[in-house]
């Protein structure tokens, strides 16, 4: 079945009826890959605005149903852990990239 879209009276697009949003599908398979390398070694690439980004390498330790955690080694014996949401890869606000028996596997 096609996505039916229709224009509403304060103007916003909706889906008729039987349609489905390819957005919600494609946060489930999002979850899903992420969920698959729980464990593993992972680099992230973060946009923080005006021309900013941060790279950084941890261990993906946790998935929850809207966020994910990864633990990153901070130096001087310290231990950060930082979260983010399946909606931040779907953006590409954040590039998650796993390394699998020196194997590189960007997920999205």
């Amino acid at each position: 079945m096609t996505n039916q879209w229709k224009y509403d009276k304060i103007g916003m697009y909706s889906l008729k009826e039987g349609g489905s949003l390819a957005q919600g599908n494609s946060l489930d398979r999002i979850r899903e890959n992420v969920k698959n390398y729980v464990g593993e070694k992972v680099r992230l690439k973060a946009n923080k605005g005006r021309k900013k980004t941060t790279i950084r390498e941890g261990v993906l330790e946790s998935v929850y149903p809207n966020i994910f955690v990864v633990k990153i080694d901070g130096g001087y014996n310290s231990i950060r852990r930082v979260s983010y949401s399946y909606s931040d890869i779907l953006t590409e606000t954040v590039e998650v990239t796993v390394y699998d028996e020196g194997e590189q596997i960007r997920i999205s």
